[in-house]
């Protein structure tokens, strides 16, 4: 599994007619690409219904709008089932697989549940709710479907709203969201109604149906504020009576994913430290008591379960190991990992059906979008089922490889290096270094061409080589690999970025004249860093930046967040704080940056931004800020995802130019 297997580019197809004549990438292009997602396989294992997900954009809206398609496995026919300027998502089979449920906004904007008939027809509303509802599964035996739904606005508040009386309480009256069950057929009045099963002051963020039917886990937090993930505990409520009886509420830990044995005898948990990079294991309890078995930890500490085999012996869970995913088995008996053989790809959206005998996912690699598979159990062997991005040709991608080098401490680093579109041996272009957020996210081996802020598919048709570096602090190299930046950003993080970028330029693909940065959330931080550290960047675009850890940790919704990661509160780490805060460094920058931020941002609010913005205004520096309107910490709206696509293209090519040089 060390290389990808090669795509003749000749086969990968576009996504939309109104492009059929493309033939290079630009922003527009990587906008226009569906996106497939949420595949879930039928009980029989012969067909597969999906998600696909087109951008529209039209002189009165910008929105991404998600549409349920079905695939037949045996002659890969896919259909499309809804239709409309609405969003249909998130389908689930019912256990007799003649019916699918699924959420749609198509009235008020508001997530209700609808059922379809898997012979045709129009959908059926199943609820009318003020608020949405946020996730939902059928019983085993098909006669109820549990949900979970925030609580609505009461009647005072309503009349508030529109009187503009609505002040608030930080942290006051927070609308929790709850688990509910409703059943399938209707009453004798011909309702259905939903039944509350949790009416504690806690917060239901997952949950699962006992094999019989009788009973449901479900993990809560103490709100849902993005900070109390730490506090989530597991409970088991009887659905006939209401009861509710704890499962798993220890406070060194956090519990979360209840996984039901099909056998019924045992629940799967997760259990994680609680610290912000994360790292945890699977632990088994039995249902009857007894000490819970915990399973053998994983490589990166992050297992994915995706759900117990029909036997409930084994249980499958994905990981991200390096820049690939991977796909394993816990042999529960023996306490032993088995990793399943599969293509290197990156695998996301997996679903183990009813009879536990398929698993549907999507696969991609950087040079292939992302669709559809489904596998026997038995034997993984992936088949293709849906197409999406059918109707036209996609321009020449460069080519995408695994580089490694040695850090300045010896530290091993990895990363991905794209090369331009027709790159030849021996030539010098510019470099661009691109930063992932977190700073636990990864960088793998996702399609270079969808959506996004940074264009990487455009780069690369322009001449540029692109570095997304894996720097200490990364997920899918280990727990002690991501820990490894305590108390320490911009120090070995920035060290293993930089001798990243001395290694592309080593293999001679690097022009040493000509470097630029770039990235969002950490990697807008370490992008504000690295022009506080060093001159030889010609260019910057740093995207939601951490640029004052202080003033960072005293306005985000993670308050928990930055004291963990630098061993207490900025009145206890002072020093620490100033010196890892690029706005404490700032004196002495010349590059060119570029900020991008969202205004609705909470997790990194927009002040951050401007702390940086204003700093190198006042220092003379070229520097420029797009606000976005409206976008949370990652713009979400086609348009605004468009301008920044356009913007940081337009940037670099400003500062760097596109066109290669001989070496």
């Amino acid at each position: 599994m060390k290389t990808l297997i090669t795509v003749a580019l000749s086969f990968l197809l576009l996504s939309s007619s109104a492009v059929a004549q493309t033939t290079v990438w630009d922003p527009e292009l990587q906008i226009k690409l569906k996106v497939a997602g949420a595949p879930r396989v039928s009980p029989d294992g012969k067909r597969v219904v999906y998600t696909v997900s087109d951008a529209v954009m039209s002189a009165d809206k910008s929105e991404y709008v998600t549409q349920l398609w079905l695939g037949t496995i045996t002659t890969k026919q896919n259909n499309q089932l809804t239709f409309g300027d609405k969003s249909s998502s998130n389908p689930k089979w019912s256990p007799d697989g003649n019916w699918i449920a699924f959420l749609s906004n198509r009235k008020d904007n508001k997530n209700n549940l609808y059922l379809l008939s898997v012979n045709g027809g129009e959908a059926e509303p199943l609820t009318e709710v003020k608020t949405s509802v946020t996730n939902f599964d059928w019983s085993p035996d098909g006669n109820s479907i549990a949900f979970i739904m925030s609580d609505g606005k009461s009647d005072e508040e309503e009349k508030n709203d529109k009187a503009r009386n609505d002040y608030r309480w930080v942290d006051e009256n927070i609308k929790m969201t709850r688990l509910y069950v409703m059943p399938v057929q209707k009453d004798s009045n011909g309702k259905r109604e939903p039944r509350k099963l949790t009416t504690a002051n806690y917060n239901v963020d997952g949950f699962d149906w006992s094999s019989d039917s009788s009973r449901i886990a479900f993990s809560f937090t103490k709100t849902p504020l993005a900070n109390d993930w730490t506090t989530s505990d597991v409970s088991v409520v009887d659905v006939a009576s209401g009861n509710i009886s704890v499962l798993a509420n220890s406070t060194s830990v956090a519990e979360t994913s209840p996984f039901f044995s099909p056998d019924g005898k045992s629940i799967a948990l997760f259990l994680a430290e609680t610290r912000w990079a994360q790292a945890g294991v699977i632990q088994v309890l039995d249902m009857k008591g007894g000490q819970p078995r915990t399973l053998a930890a994983s490589f990166d500490g992050q297992p994915g379960m995706i759900g117990w085999t029909a036997d409930s012996k084994r249980i499958f869970f994905s990981e991200t190991k390096g820049t690939l995913t991977q796909v394993y088995a816990y042999d529960v008996a023996a306490n032993r990992i088995d990793e399943v053989q599969a293509t290197p790809a990156v695998y996301t959206a997996f679903d183990l059906n009813r009879s536990r005998n398929t698993i549907a996912f999507i696969r991609q690699t950087a040079d292939m979008p992302g669709d559809v598979y489904v596998t026997s159990l038995a034997d993984f062997a992936p088949i293709q089922i849906s197409r999406v991005n059918a109707d036209a040709k996609i321009p020449a991608l460069g080519r995408t490889e695994v580089v490694r080098w040695k850090s300045k401490d010896g530290r091993d680093v990895e990363g991905l290096l794209t090369y331009p579109v027709g790159y030849k041996a021996g030539q010098r272009v510019p470099l661009i270094l691109n930063v992932h957020g977190g700073p636990t996210g990864v960088f793998t081996q996702s399609f270079i061409g969808g959506r996004g802020v940074y264009p990487l598919a455009t780069f690369a048709s322009r001449g540029y080589a692109i570095l997304r570096a894996n720097p200490r602090g990364s997920s899918g190299y280990g727990t002690e690999f991501r820990r490894a930046n305590m108390k320490d950003w911009g120090g070995g993080d920035y060290q293993d970025l930089m001798t990243g970028v001395d290694k592309v330029i080593e293999m001679g693909v690097a022009d040493p004249d000509r470097l630029g940065v770039m990235g969002w959330s950490y990697g807008g931080f370490m992008t504000s860093w690295i022009v506080t550290q060093t001159k030889r960047f010609k260019v910057a675009s740093a995207g939601a930046p951490v640029t004052n850890l202080m003033s960072f940790n005293g306005t985000a919704d993670i308050p928990g967040f930055i004291p963990d990661y630098f061993g207490g509160q900025s009145w206890e780490a002072m020093d620490l704080y100033q010196k890892h805060s690029p706005m404490f460094n700032v004196k002495g920058v010349t590059t060119p940056t570029m900020i991008q931020q969202g205004d609705a941002d909470i997790r990194v609010p927009i002040s951050q931004g401007y702390e940086l913005y204003n700093a190198l205004k006042a220092l003379g520096v070229p520097t420029r800020m797009l606000v976005l309107p409206r976008q949370p910490h990652g713009p979400t709206e086609p348009k605004m995802q468009l301008i920044a696509m356009k913007t940081n293209l337009e940037w670099f090519e400003k500062y760097l130019g596109g066109a290669t040089s001989q070496n």
